[in-house]
């Protein structure tokens, strides 16, 4: 059974920093490209950031460009999201994602990632 577990959300004040992780377990996702969501109240899942099956390429939205670090060690099968400078906007559940093991590209949709976390939450005060 596919499972993808996160952790590291807490409560922060704006301008801290979390490090959240994601361990697979199940089967191995070293082919395939990882991401991260995010869904806050009321609104709808959004991508914050995706890393190519080899780490070397990665991607992210406008919101959290230059503050948050996506990371993977394909030999832990785990997926990192460093995320500093917190804004109280980027208060939300964080989702990992993966995509079937042979995707090896980032992709922005949620609907093309065929694996989910149970989300943990982060919320930054102001």
């Amino acid at each position: 059974q596919v499972q993808l577990v996160e952790s590291g959300g807490g409560l922060v004040q704006a301008g801290g920093s979390l490090r959240l992780s994601c361990a697979a377990s199940g089967r191995t996702f070293s082919s395939s490209a990882m991401g991260w969501f995010r869904q806050a109240p009321g609104k709808e899942r959004e991508f914050v950031s995706g890393i190519y099956w080899s780490g070397g390429i990665t991607y992210y939205a406008d919101s959290v460009k230059g503050r948050f670090t996506i990371s993977r060690d394909n030999a832990k099968n785990t997926v990192y999201l460093q995320m500093n400078s917190l804004k109280p906007e980027d208060t939300a559940v964080y989702y990992c994602a993966a995509r079937s093991p042979g995707r090896p590209v980032i992709v922005t949709r949620s609907h093309e990632y065929d694996y989910w976390g149970q989300g943990t939450q982060v919320t930054v005060s102001s």
